[in-house]
């Protein structure tokens, strides 16, 4: 998923809610934003303690929209390649730090753009708000591999982030850096 956090906290700006700019990072969010993605509190409260930040009658919609502006979509080259990729006989799984606004929401819509469903791109998923905790954190990947039936030694994990392939790297998984400008494809030495 491409994101830009630059368009969320702008769009909390717009709503009023102070120092936007502190709650964003690139790969974790900080205070109520860490906490819907990692499960410690549900959707209820999450809008609720936010409307506690907010002028007086922002709505459910308002806040969902706003949080929403972090992703910008899926490029179908890359649904592409996950079916591809799943055709040639790999087993794809998802392992994300997210939260429930956002998976029912606009990552939803973008698997569905091809007229299919994200189970029909992965054999397994996880979500950071499902497992109750979020990468870096060594309990979401002994999570994944407990509930997804994986191997570590037998799995070739990719991230955006270096602090979440170290992590995965200690648990003994074959992890790989996707450097900004290439794609995870770009990664895998092709099968024959």
């Amino acid at each position: 998923m491409d994101i830009d956090r630059s368009r969320c906290v702008a769009a909390f700006d717009a709503l009023g809610l102070a120092k936007a700019d502190d709650y964003f990072g690139d790969y974790a969010q900080t205070g109520i934003f860490m906490q819907i993605e990692d499960g410690t509190i549900n959707t209820e409260g999450f809008h609720a303690a936010l409307r506690e930040k907010l002028p007086e009658g922002t709505t459910d919609y308002q806040i969902d929209s706003a949080f929403q502006k972090f992703l910008i979509g899926i490029p179908a080259h890359r649904l592409e390649a996950l079916r591809r990729l799943r055709c040639k006989g790999f087993n794809i799984y998802l392992l994300s730090n997210t939260n429930p606004i956002m998976w029912r929401g606009k990552i939803a819509s973008e698997f569905g753009k091809e007229g299919l469903r994200r189970e029909d791109y992965f054999d397994g998923m996880v979500t950071s708000f499902e497992a109750r905790c979020a990468k870096p954190d060594e309990r979401i990947f002994r999570y994944a591999i407990e509930s997804l039936g994986i191997a570590p030694e037998e799995t070739l994990f990719f991230d955006d982030s270096q602090a979440n392939v170290d992590a995965a790297r200690a648990l003994g998984f074959e992890a790989v850096l996707v450097q900004p400008g290439t794609e995870f494809t770009d990664y895998i030495p092709e099968r024959r």
